[in-house]
């Protein structure tokens, strides 16, 4: 028997994108790619040239330098190709918000390959923390793949919606794949307003400098919901906040086959998102528990991971090897007031 349309499963890890047949060459439109120009202009005339059934913008080998506070603006029914080792690197700006590439409100964008760097490093002002890689905000059936992306100001990655409360348009259908994401001054990855957000073989790692410093924050807040995220063969390491911080107006997220490991603050923390999974992960050598679920968190299964030799904190300031046995329980951590929480088959630190 065929199983019902509701039991599909709605994550791909290679969706198909719709893009049109032209090509262009973003050289052709004046790129230089010489690591000094600004390409900006060059961008936004190639994909402004294609015609109304989108297509591909070719970027060949070379440094491209673009201003954030212009962006590159995709289209839809578009696909950004560049080659291995093209770069498109930030120009130093004082705003306290930029972003290098802009998916606003658009459907069928694909991006892929490459690197994406920020200008943290040579940020001219320090008040601030929204300057993106790449933005994805009130978009639908995106795939960014295959590509890396370092040294925001902010957030590597930020998909979230357009507007806030009953006017907002969430993303949907964004899928994350292989994409490694580093070094970045607020988090590898911020999640706001989004349905169905896939991300599978990728890493948020060494984010340092603002709060909350996490691999990936999904928080919403006040602005809409966030539903149905996947989160799959990953890893969330070194980052001086949490691996994955999970908050209100969050549900039906799963975090499964990942790595969440030496982060300075929780392996995984859930402060009130409900209808969570966290199943057949490796959540190690955190500085604080591996899982801490919040009070007035509702229904969280916690089920087959490994979750050993965390709240190192401790271990560290009195001098003792993090794999010495303790005395009580330092990986898993429900507070009171949490509700239907399941925990089952995991693999946990030894004690005396």
């Amino acid at each position: 028997m065929a199983l019902p349309a509701s039991a599909t499963n709605w994550w791909n890890p290679a969706p198909t994108i719709t893009v049109g047949p032209t090509t262009l060459n973003v050289q052709n439109f004046g790129a230089i790619g010489n690591g000094s120009t600004d390409d900006t202009a060059a961008f936004n005339a190639a994909i402004n040239a294609l015609p109304s059934g989108g297509g591909t913008i070719v970027v060949p080998n070379g440094t491209y330098m673009i201003n954030g506070l212009t962006g590159i603006s995709m289209k839809s029914n578009t696909r950004l190709s560049l080659q291995g080792n093209a770069s498109i690197n930030e120009i130093a700006n004082s705003s306290e918000r930029s972003s290098i590439l802009k998916i606003y409100n658009v459907n069928n964008v694909e991006v892929l390959g490459g690197h994406f760097v920020g200008e943290r490093v040579n940020h001219q002002g320090t008040a601030g923390e929204w300057g993106y890689g790449i933005d994805i905000e009130g978009s639908s059936t995106i795939y960014v793949h295959d590509l890396a992306v370092s040294n925001c100001f902010g957030d590597g990655v930020l998909v979230s919606a357009t507007g806030s409360g009953s006017t907002a348009v969430l993303s949907s259908g964004v899928t994350i794949n292989r994409v490694q994401s580093s070094n970045n001054r607020r988090q590898g990855m911020t999640v706001g307003p989004v349905n169905e957000l896939y991300v599978v073989n990728s890493s948020f790692t060494g984010s340092n400098g603002v709060a909350p410093q996490a691999g990936i924050d999904i928080e919403p807040q006040t602005q809409g919901n966030v539903t149905n995220v996947r989160i799959e063969d990953s890893t969330l390491s070194n980052n001086v906040g949490n691996g994955l911080e999970m908050h209100a107006n969050v549900s039906g997220v799963v975090l499964t086959g990942t790595t969440a490991e030496n982060n300075q603050g929780f392996g995984v923390f859930d402060g009130q998102a409900d209808n969570v999974q966290i199943t057949s992960n490796n959540i190690t050598q955190n500085y604080l528990f591996g899982v801490d679920i919040a009070t007035d968190t509702n229904a969280v299964q916690i089920t087959d991971n490994t979750i050993t030799y965390n709240y190192d904190l401790w271990f560290y300031d009195n001098n003792e090897s993090i794999f010495t046995e303790g005395w009580d329980p330092r990986d898993i951590s429900i507070e009171s007031g949490a509700t239907n929480i399941t925990v089952t088959g995991n693999t946990i630190s030894p004690q005396r």
